[in-house]
């Protein structure tokens, strides 16, 4: 039999020590992945780059730690065997044992202001014994609190610090907030970072964007035994790369989400910096078992006249786009749908100023006695976003007219009873995500709707780019098994 011999050449890298040169091929080979729609990009176009993501540096013979199980049933699969050389960093497969009732008294020794759920009870041992894992939980499924336990537990046994990265300042914020809820001394032990903040710090915890801390050397990387990434889809590739393999000291390397985009490539560069992932729940058990609201879907489908459909025939998505954002007739029934639904609505848009700032004086002037409105961007301020949240959390009868960038990911609120997708989308991540945001259960227990507005532009057999799009969202609101009904409006 032929043998891969490697070696944990850090916390976040095997490296090859001997490998023929053909098994070098296939396991490249193997790990090698076009970029979904990479041919539409600027470096592919111009062949400065062929699209590909290599996952194995055939250079120096590494591979992402995480990819260990992945390396394992690959050399399984061609009846190669594997030996790991020990060094210093151990071996990729080293667990923790758990004894049960002792983590249980671990837990109650948080003093929590409620006991964790079996899932997540379930998911917080899952990575204590694995040392590292993609923990795949829905929004709304408590990812803070399994976060906050992971967190407790591990500076409880360790002595390097644990660096919690998250993708927005709000969620800054909003992490700070939760462990200050759970009961925890954030002032004495979390320190935030992201525009202006100091990075240095004695807190053993630190929260920060990763777009603040991507760029600093390795050195400040390495004070850290335990790396935290919270919905980490939404990170950039290459600069999560960057931070967890300057991170050779943290063996310890988890990130959670509520969705992953569906491609093999997302799933496995994840994988390579966290390591396998854990589904702890579905969002289908979490409605059944009452922890989340139940689901109604509304797909609008707006018919445009012939002479519409004819004018945007043969002319770019981009174009397409510019026309329905712009179109008063499709500006004016959102603004109309969103002053007449009861309860709070959250309306999602794409383009800040070409759609965002359009709607904004539309609805304002729609506004019926008591209803109140927010407009949120990437203009607003961290702190504004934060307040608009609280406010909202204690009303009945709101508007938020918020960008997909700023309110489709992490965001908390309670007390959203409807959701306008005003512009459209087909990144099952966002739209997941979108729907996240009001499936939390809501104080009086009501139902959520959807309203997703679809644009049918087509000409004869030719569909137009945004109703594809409407098909794909179709096709993941089947498949998460949520109810929908289609209604054709003429404008």
């Amino acid at each position: 039999m032929e043998v891969i011999k490697l070696k944990m050449r850090n916390y976040a890298m095997l490296q090859m020590v001997e490998c023929a040169p053909h098994i070098v091929s296939e396991i490249s080979e193997h790990f090698c992945f076009e970029v979904p729609g990479a041919k539409f990009m600027p470096a592919v176009k111009k062949r400065i780059w062929d699209g590909k993501i290599r996952l194995f540096n055939r250079t120096n013979g590494e591979l992402n730690a995480g990819l260990y199980e992945s390396l394992r049933k690959f050399a399984g699969e061609r009846g190669y065997g594997i030996k790991v050389e020990e060094g210093p960093y151990g071996f990729p497969y080293d667990k923790n044992k758990v004894p049960h009732m002792a983590f249980q008294e671990f837990i109650e020794s948080l003093n929590l202001p409620f006991k964790p759920r079996d899932y997540q009870y379930d998911a917080i041992v899952h990575g204590i014994e694995n040392k590292r894992a993609i923990i795949l939980s829905p929004t709304g499924s408590g990812k803070s609190l399994i976060i906050y336990i992971l967190a407790r537990w591990y500076l409880a046994q360790h002595n390097k610090k644990l660096l919690l990265i998250v993708p927005t300042t709000s969620l800054v914020e909003q992490m700070y907030k939760d462990f200050y809820e759970y009961g925890y001394d954030v002032e004495k032990n979390v320190h935030r970072i992201y525009s202006g903040k100091d990075k240095k710090t004695d807190c053993p915890i630190i929260v920060s964007t990763w777009q603040s801390i991507y760029k600093l050397g390795a050195p400040w990387f390495q004070q850290f035994g335990c790396i935290v990434g919270d919905e980490v889809h939404g990170f950039k590739s290459k600069s999560l790369s960057s931070i967890m393999n300057k991170s050779i000291d943290a063996e310890y390397r988890f990130g959670t989400t509520g969705t992953l985009d569906g491609t093999t490539v997302h799933k496995l560069v994840l994988e390579g910096l966290f390591g396998p992932t854990y589904t702890s729940v579905t969002t289908a058990k979490l409605q059944e078992d009452k922890h989340l609201a139940k689901l109604d879907i509304d797909i609008i489908l707006l018919k445009y006249k012939r002479e519409l459909c004819q004018l945007t025939d043969g002319r770019t998505y981009q174009d397409e786009i510019d026309f329905i954002v712009r179109y008063e007739k499709r500006n004016n029934f959102i603004a109309n749908l969103a002053a007449s639904l009861e309860g709070n609505t959250l309306v999602l848009f794409n383009l800040v100023d070409k759609h965002g700032k359009v709607l904004r004086p539309l609805i304002e002037d729609k506004l019926k006695d008591g209803q109140r409105f927010f407009f949120v961007s990437g203009e607003t301020k961290t702190s504004d976003r934060e307040q608009i949240r609280n406010i909202v959390d204690k009303q009945k009868n709101s508007i938020i007219l918020a960008s997909l960038g700023t309110f489709s990911t992490g965001i908390n609120i309670k007390n959203i009873h409807n959701i306008v997708f005003a512009s459209p989308s087909k990144s099952q991540i966002r739209v997941l995500q979108s729907i996240g945001r009001g499936l939390r259960l809501s104080d009086d227990g009501s139902t959520t709707r959807l309203y997703d507005i679809a644009d049918d532009l087509h000409i004869k057999s030719k569909k137009n780019f945004t109703l594809l799009h409407s098909a794909e969202r179709v096709k993941i609101y089947s498949r998460e098994r949520f109810p929908f009904k289609i209604t054709q409006v003429p404008i």
